[in-house]
């Protein structure tokens, strides 16, 4: 079968990235032929005049449609496509010269119906993006927990890199109504379908992710409530791991409570975890002003989604309440 691709793209008040993303197609290595579908999912900042500008150089579609969500959008964008392989990115992403060719590559030599690609600071981002990549990719924080390798049909793609082929799409109906939540919703459903996952690491894009702390916490706590409601869709999907986060949190608050009475050997074992930490941050980012702000990247992750997921286990787990009610903002 020849892979047509159609890269699919939702966007919500954000022309400017949208102008990067688009620069960074205009570089990529080979000689594909593909299409872009840019979906404007009711913004009041419109990217339309910017899309124009670059019609003349690439492939590209542009709809407008009511606001309903980043899921609803991309399957908006799949259901427009004209190709049979859709190339999900989030609007906040940067293409390497290399993506699509890596793409490419690993589908012809061993195809499956979903992909998913890692992410990676830029060089351009701002210390504390890179500090809050940092976090979010790191063997040592949840970036662990997720895994970058995993089985080949276990892993599960994140929506802002992820590829989709359009009889996958049509079996499962695309991406649900919850947000965050809804690209392992859909790994999870496709799995059930008989559909493999696999993880292409060379197909990585430049991530900028959020760019202050308090939006940062809102969605990593985000991230910590939808996850019990994923358990309860899927069952058997739950993990010990992830309970890590909130009783990493919970220890914390105890060393420091403990070293009030001279126990500080437990305070102490949490110094020594920042410190490998900030050496790893500084040894990577080859910056001393990122590896300090890891240090509170990786404290608001974990403590936005332990709590985040301690609150969601005790509504929805324990005391059974209906997620759509008890949490609404999550759902569209």
């Amino acid at each position: 079968m020849s892979i047509a691709f159609s890269f699919i793209i939702p966007v919500y008040n954000r022309p400017d990235e949208i102008q990067e993303l688009l620069e960074s197609f205009k570089s990529l290595e080979g000689n594909f032929s593909y299409e872009i579908v840019i979906v404007e999912d009711g913004s009041d900042i419109s990217s339309e005049a910017i899309v124009k500008a670059f019609q003349s150089h690439l492939n590209i579609a542009y709809y407008y449609k009511p606001n309903s969500g980043p899921g609803d959008s991309r399957n908006f964008g799949m259901r427009k496509a004209k190709g049979n392989y859709f190339i999900i990115l989030d609007s906040d992403c940067i293409l390497p010269t290399s993506y699509l060719k890596a793409v490419d590559n690993s589908l012809t030599h061993d195809f499956v119906d979903c992909f998913g690609g890692p992410d990676t600071a830029h060089e351009s981002f701002s210390n504390l993006q890179k500090a809050i990549n940092f976090s979010m990719t790191s063997f040592i924080t949840t970036g662990g927990i997720r895994g970058k390798k995993g089985s080949v049909d276990k892993f599960q793609p994140r929506s802002f890199n992820m590829g989709l082929s359009k009889q996958a799409f049509e079996s499962s109906h695309g991406f649900g109504k919850i947000h965050p939540g809804e690209d392992p919703d859909l790994s999870i459903r496709l799995w059930k379908l008989g559909f493999k996952t696999k993880l292409i690491p060379e197909a990585f894009v430049y991530h900028k992710r959020r760019i202050s702390w308090e939006k940062f916490y809102t969605q990593v706590h985000k991230f910590g409530l939808v996850r019990p409601i994923l358990n309860l869709w899927h069952p058997e999907s739950k993990k010990i791991t992830y309970w890590f986060p909130t009783l990493f949190s919970a220890g914390l608050l105890c060393a420091i409570g403990l070293s009030f009475f001279k126990i500080k050997i437990f305070l102490i074992a949490y110094l020594l975890y920042f410190v490998v930490a900030f050496i790893l941050a500084l040894v990577s980012s080859k910056s001393l002003s990122v590896a300090l702000l890891v240090i509170p990247a990786i404290m608001i992750q974990f403590f936005g989604y332990g709590y985040g997921f301690l609150r969601s286990t005790w509504a929805v787990s324990v005391l059974g309440k209906k997620p759509e009610i008890q949490f609404p903002k999550l759902f569209f």
